[in-house]
């Protein structure tokens, strides 16, 4: 199944960024950055293809189940975000025109890319909870944590016009919060996905809930800023759409000026609603204490993760009786590391 999705993926992605590229449409930028999340998502996918076919997964030290789940949600909401934007501000206004059939066909292609992705997606969470997949990209924490980073991603290409905000050293660090915010997202999710947090010197509820509430100020700071000086005349905005002379050719396949400022807006409003969603979640988490305490790793803990079935059984008659329960169950896993009755192995060294 995940060969047959992988080879799907890489020849829609291909066909669709063919298309595109076939297009003389280099000084459109929404035709230009959906080329190169085209070419984004194919090069990391034919990676991961080359990585599985090798069998290079099991020495990373993470879970690689985690991780294609995060690969595969990523990419499908980036393929579905050039299935959107890529006809909205650009195939339509080549109705009639030559290109109009090749830019319907990357449309489509795009979709199918969009589908393929979503799928591998529902294929990864129907795996069972093993050391392979912890489960964590499945959770509510990374579904916040990844819509934060996509609309970041979504934020990041308006703000590339440095017309926008380089006349007020406030509107440069609003820049500076969508920036300082989408990589503390992305720091985020990989120490979860490396198993790292719990080498912090603090809990791992209260790590996120710092930064929850770093980022919202931060993003309070940008909501107001932001539409302040972009709007209001006082400050040297433009309130009105009509006096952009940006905006006033309407069969253009440009993003005006003032567009951009108000989409920023907008999607700041959004992620702060987000930001504020996961403050609440992990605010309730250290309420009710939900998340153990930082400690030295129990050595016997560990050495049930590492150790294999085998060396357990040998193991386990030697160890007391009050232990043994701890060594019949995989942390990540509901499968005994055993069979239910005990092996004939067992039996005789117990005598």
């Amino acid at each position: 199944m995940g060969y047959f999705l992988r080879t799907l993926q890489l020849l829609s992605t291909c066909v669709a960024i063919s298309l595109v590229g076939s297009l003389d449409s280099w000084t459109v930028p929404t035709s230009t950055w959906s080329f190169v999340i085209l070419c984004f998502c194919f090069v990391v996918t034919f990676i991961i293809l080359i990585i599985e076919s090798l069998a290079l997964h099991y020495c990373f030290p993470f879970s690689w189940g985690d991780f294609l789940l995060c690969h595969a949600c990523y990419l499908a909401l980036f393929c579905l975000l050039v299935s959107i934007i890529y006809p909205a501000t650009y195939v339509q206004f080549l109705f009639y025109t030559p290109s109009w059939d090749h830019a319907i066909a990357a449309t489509a292609f795009c979709f199918i890319s969009t589908v393929s992705y979503a799928t591998e997606a529902i294929w990864i969470l129907g795996w069972p909870q093993t050391g392979d997949f912890t489960g964590y990209t499945g959770s509510l924490p990374f579904l916040l944590k990844m819509l934060e980073t996509l609309v970041a991603c979504v934020i990041l290409p308006f703000i590339s016009n440095p017309y926008l905000y380089m006349d007020h050293p406030l509107l440069v660090s609003c820049v500076a919060v969508y920036s300082i915010c989408f990589i503390l997202g992305i720091v985020t999710i990989l120490l979860n996905l490396a198993n790292c947090e719990n080498r912090l010197p603090i809990s791992s509820s209260m790590f996120h809930l710092v930064l929850s509430l770093l980022s919202v100020l931060l993003y309070i700071g940008a909501l107001v800023l932001w539409p302040l000086y972009q709007f209001d005349e006082k400050f040297g905005g433009q309130p009105e759409r009509s006096r952009d002379v940006s905006c006033q050719h309407r069969l253009t396949n440009y993003v005006c000026v003032w567009d951009q400022r108000l989409a920023v807006a907008i999607l700041t409003a959004i992620n702060l609603l987000i930001y504020v969603a996961d403050l609440v979640y992990w605010a309730r988490q250290v309420s009710v204490g939900t998340e153990d305490q930082p400690g030295t790793p129990d050595h016997l803990c560990s050495q049930e993760v590492s150790l294999p079935s085998s060396d357990i059984l040998f193991l386990a008659p030697s160890l007391s009786p009050h232990i043994l329960p701890h060594l019949s169950h995989s942390p990540f896993s509901k499968t005994p590391m055993y069979p239910g009755p005990l092996s004939p192995l067992w039996n005789s060294s117990a005598a």
